[in-house]
C-alpha cells in the first residue's frame, strides 16, 4: 500500500521557520515535491526534488525554502524560513512513482500569523 504521511506543520510567527517531513512508503518514488493550497485556490507547486537531487522552486519560495530529501530512508523535507502570513495553507507531499502516477499525503496545516 502507498503512503505519503506528512507531519511538521504548525502555528508559526511571521519571520519563523517549520520544517516539513514526510515519510513514503510503499513505492519507489522517482520526483518527489511538496505543493500547498488555500481554500478557494487550486493546490500550487512548492518545490520538487529528483533522486539526484535536483530541484526546481515556484519563485516565491525561492531563498526561503529548501526541499530535501533522503533516500535511504524514503523522507522528504521542506526547510522553511523567514515564513510569510501568505505561507499559510495546507502543504502536500506528492511522489511521482515509474510509471508517472501521483501519490499524495493527507497534508499538514502551516499557519503564520502576522
Amino acid at each position: 500500500q502507498v503512503q505519503l504521511v506528512e507531519s511538521g506543520g504548525g502555528l508559526v510567527q511571521a519571520g519563523g521557520s517549520l520544517t516539513l517531513s514526510c515519510a513514503a512508503s510503499g513505492s519507489l518514488f522517482i520526483i518527489m515535491g511538496w505543493y500547498r493550497q488555500t481554500p478557494g485556490k487550486q493546490r500550487e507547486l512548492v518545490a520538487t526534488i529528483t533522486p539526484g537531487g535536483s530541484t526546481n522552486y515556484a519563485d516565491f519560495v525561492k531563498g526561503r525554502f529548501a526541499i530535501s530529501r533522503d533516500n535511504a530512508k524514503n523522507m522528504l523535507y521542506l526547510q522553511m524560513n523567514s515564513l510569510k502570513p501568505d505561507d499559510t495553507a495546507v502543504y502536500y507531499c506528492m511522489g511521482k512513482d515509474g510509471r508517472g502516477s501521483d501519490y499524495w499525503g493527507q497534508g499538514t496545516q502551516v499557519t503564520v500569523s502576522s
